[in-house]
């Protein structure tokens, strides 16, 4: 079978439905160690990245997202990270080519080739250094023949159009993506000028992913569209938030809140919050909608369900799930009988269960700006 590109998905087909979150659920499930976040569980247990990937292509998604993130040779040693020690980018790269490649031939999936940020740049090192571990791991996805590239997860709009000058060296299409809000990346540069500068380095796909919630993420993406319109700039538009419920807290979103990473469980949206999110995003031009950290595969089928009528299709999970609570009608308890229905759903603030929870207060903000 061959299968479309995604350039051609997203101008026909109109809406390509990315993946979730990888190094939280890892993370969850004991593969992943938080803190370094690093991804050699591609190497060490690719059953259970294999798995993940297998659920997100259920789900709904048209993509397999290598599990690459902070694969780079100086993330795998930073701050007396041993992974380092134990395997090289190379290793870690082609094992996740090698993954996800086998998981998208079971449906109709691409695979994109996943890379980010590196510590070199944040210490100064300069833009040969960068480039050369954005080359490292370029080249296996050159050799792995990806179907397109994803650079995501930066914070500073220079050191991603350093590694974009470099893939677009592959001869592949690239989509990109920063970590940043409202008040735009860690120099000051606002997302509007953000975007135009990806756009001109060569991105095809342009936008944001994690560090915000969905509801900032859709703010952050139509001031990227008022500065791409401004100068005549029509790339694609692409967003993959985290899952948590956590409002502007400067320029580091989530990683202010006091409940991160480790008791983040009670921010998390519900389905009904990503049917909206996915429907807002459409209206607003996007048409590359997926998540990042805390996205699980029922949010990525929130999404693909959503939109199944402009995709022209539903996702396979959606076998055993009825949106909006339908199912419910089944239920032998007669008051859940009548949970069905999007407006009992959307209109639901959920609780957290604990008798005095903590305030929007608990962000340390200026400790992180």
């Amino acid at each position: 079978m061959v299968k479309k590109t995604l350039l051609e998905r997203l101008s026909g087909d109109g809406v390509v439905v990315g993946d979730g979150g990888f190094v939280f659920q890892l993370e969850k499930r004991g593969y992943v160690k938080g803190g370094p976040w690093t991804p050699e569980a591609s190497v060490q247990h690719p059953q259970a990245v294999k798995q993940l990937h297998r659920e997100f292509l259920r789900a709904g998604s048209d993509v397999m997202q290598t599990f690459t993130f902070y694969s780079g040779d100086d993330k795998l040693k930073f701050g007396g990270n041993e992974t380092g020690n134990k395997f090289t980018c190379r290793e870690i790269n082609e094992a996740a080519c090698r993954i996800a490649r086998e998981v998208a031939n079971e449906g109709d999936a691409l695979v994109g080739g996943c890379i980010s940020r590196c510590p070199s740049y944040a210490e100064g090192k300069g833009k040969a250094v960068v480039q050369a571990q954005a080359r490292e791991q370029l080249d296996v996805f050159t050799k792995h023949k990806v179907d397109f590239i994803i650079a995501e997860f930066f914070n500073y709009v220079e050191e991603l159009e350093w590694v974009l000058e470099e893939a677009k060296k592959t001869g592949l299409v690239v989509a990109s993506t920063m970590s940043i809000g409202k008040l735009g990346d860690k120099a000051g540069v606002p997302p509007g000028q953000c975007a135009v500068r990806m756009a001109r380095a060569g991105a095809a796909v342009v936008g944001v992913n994690c560090l915000f919630d969905p509801e900032t993420t859709l703010e952050t993406i139509r001031l990227m569209k008022e500065g791409l319109d401004a100068e005549g700039l029509k790339p694609y538009l692409m967003t993959q938030p985290n899952g948590y419920h956590c409002p502007e807290t400067g320029r580091n979103g989530w990683t202010c809140c006091s409940e991160y990473p480790f008791a983040m469980e009670t921010r998390l949206v519900t389905r009904a919050d990503i049917h909206k999110f996915a429907r807002e995003a459409y209206k607003l031009g996007v048409r590359y909608i997926g998540g990042c950290c805390g996205f699980e595969a029922y949010h990525i089928r929130a999404i693909a369900e959503e939109l199944a009528e402009e995709r022209g299709k539903w996702p396979a999970a959606s076998d055993k799930h009825e949106p909006w609570g339908a199912a419910n009608r089944l239920s032998t308890v007669p008051y859940l009988q009548k949970r069905v229905g999007r407006e009992y759903w959307q209109d639901l603030v959920p609780s957290s269960g604990r008798k005095a929870p903590p305030t929007y207060q608990n962000y340390d903000i200026h400790s992180y700006n």
